[in-house]
């Protein structure tokens, strides 16, 4: 815990350094969400297939879930999707003719979530 998994329009590849991303949240999570830091593990999935409305054409998206053990209040979820959605806007470069959909949520894990 945290869970950190980003998903992204292909159209974001040379916009969004993952690395560096993945870099600048963890602190972001350890210090809202009160985790560590060496729990913070971040996965990227790139997306080729979406629809924004009725068009498939000039639109990008990028969504960040961040899944955290029970106990985070919701105001606390509140200040980190904002906090992520600015780190979104400070570190994806925009991309000519094309439209960034950026989303975050913060859910709780399950129960039954474990790790080893």
């Amino acid at each position: 815990m945290p869970q950190i998994t980003v998903d992204y329009s292909g159209l974001l590849d040379a916009a969004f350094d993952r690395p560096a991303f993945a870099l600048a949240l963890h602190p972001i999570v350890v210090d809202t969400a009160d985790a560590r830091p060496e729990a913070c593990k971040t996965r990227f999935r790139r997306v080729e297939d979406f629809t924004v409305g009725t068009e498939t054409e000039g639109h990008a998206v990028l969504h960040v879930e961040i899944g955290l053990l029970h106990g985070r209040t919701d105001a606390t979820k509140a200040r980190l999707a904002a906090a992520v959605l600015a780190l979104v806007a400070a570190q994806v470069k925009p991309v000519a003719g094309v439209a960034l959909h950026a989303s975050v949520e913060i859910p709780d894990l399950d129960a039954s979530y474990r790790k080893s």
